[in-house]
C-alpha cells in the first residue's frame, strides 16, 4: 500500500466512523464501496469487519443499558441461517442480479425515510424473520448487512438513543459470527491487514468520538433523514458495483 493510498484509506475510514458515531451504523455502507475502488475486496471487507466489531464494542459499552436485547434476540436465529445461505449463494449465483435487486430495494426504503413517508407505526416481530435472513445473507454476500436490520429496527424503536445502542449490540453479535466465518476462510490471516488495523484504530476512535458529539445534539427527525440518505447512498453504490466494468 502506497503512502497516498494509506492517506485516502484513513480519510475514508474517518468519515465512515464519524457517521457510525452519529447513527450507530453506516460505516460499512460508506467505507466498503469507496475503498473497493482502489483496494481488493478480499482486503477491504475483513478490514472493515474488524473495525466495525471494535466500534460495536465501544458503542455497546457506552450505551449497554439502552440496548434492547429483546429486539435483537428474534433476529439472531434467522441471521445465522442468512449467513449460511449467503455463503452458498456466493458460490452458486452470479452477483450482478443480486446486487441490482438489493440496490433498488435499499434505495426505495431510503427514499421513504428521506421524504418521511415511511410511517411511524410499529411492525410485528414476525418481520424479524425476513430482516434476519436478508441481513445475514447480504452481510455474507456483500460485506454490508445493515439495511434490512435498520429498516426493521427503525419501525420497532423510536428512541434515538435506544436505536443507536441496539444497532451496536446487534452488529457486535453479527460481527462475531462473521469473524468466525472469515477465520475459517483464511481472510483474516493477512500480514498487511493487521498493520493497517493498527493505523486505522486511532482514526476509527476519533471518528466515533466526533460523531458521538454530533449525535447528542441531533434531533430524531434529523437522525431518520440521515439514515435515509445513507440507505440511498448504499443502494446507489451497490448498483454501481453491479454494472461497473
Amino acid at each position: 500500500m502506497t503512502l497516498a493510498t494509506l492517506v485516502i484509506t484513513l480519510t475514508i475510514l474517518l468519515a465512515a466512523y464519524f457517521i457510525r458515531g452519529i447513527t450507530g451504523f453506516g460505516s460499512g455502507l460508506i467505507a466498503v464501496p469507496l475503498l473497493a475502488h482502489f483496494l481488493p475486496l478480499q482486503f477491504v471487507v475483513p478490514l472493515c469487519l474488524m473495525l466495525d466489531f471494535s466500534a460495536s464494542l465501544v458503542l455497546s459499552r457506552h450505551g449497554r443499558h439502552q440496548v434492547r436485547w429483546d429486539e435483537i434476540r428474534p433476529l439472531l436465529p434467522f441471521t445465522v441461517i442468512g449467513i449460511v445461505l449467503g455463503a452458498f449463494l456466493l458460490l452458486k449465483l452470479p452477483r450482478e442480479p443480486l446486487l441490482t435487486s438489493l440496490g433498488l430495494f435499499v434505495m426505495l426504503f431510503g427514499l421513504r425515510y428521506v421524504f418521511n413517508i415511511h410511517g411511524e407505526h410499529g411492525i410485528s416481530r414476525l418481520w424479524a424473520m425476513p430482516a434476519g435472513l436478508l441481513g445475514g445473507m447480504i452481510g455474507a454476500l456483500f460485506g454490508t448487512g445493515g439495511p434490512p436490520y435498520v429498516i426493521y429496527l427503525t419501525h420497532r424503536l423510536h428512541d434515538k438513543f435506544e436505536l443507536r445502542a441496539t444497532f451496536s449490540g446487534l452488529f457486535l453479535l453479527e460481527g462475531a459470527l462473521r469473524i468466525v466465518t472469515f477465520l475459517l476462510a483464511g481472510l483474516l490471516l493477512q500480514a498487511e491487514l493487521f498493520q493497517t488495523l493498527l493505523l486505522a484504530m486511532p482514526v476509527m476512535a476519533l471518528g466515533l468520538y466526533l460523531g458521538n458529539k454530533v449525535h447528542i445534539g441531533i434531533g430524531q427527525r434529523d437522525m431518520i433523514l440521515l439514515i435515509g440518505l445513507l440507505l440511498v447512498i448504499s443502494g446507489a453504490s451497490l448498483l454501481w458495483r453491479a454494472w461497473s466494468p
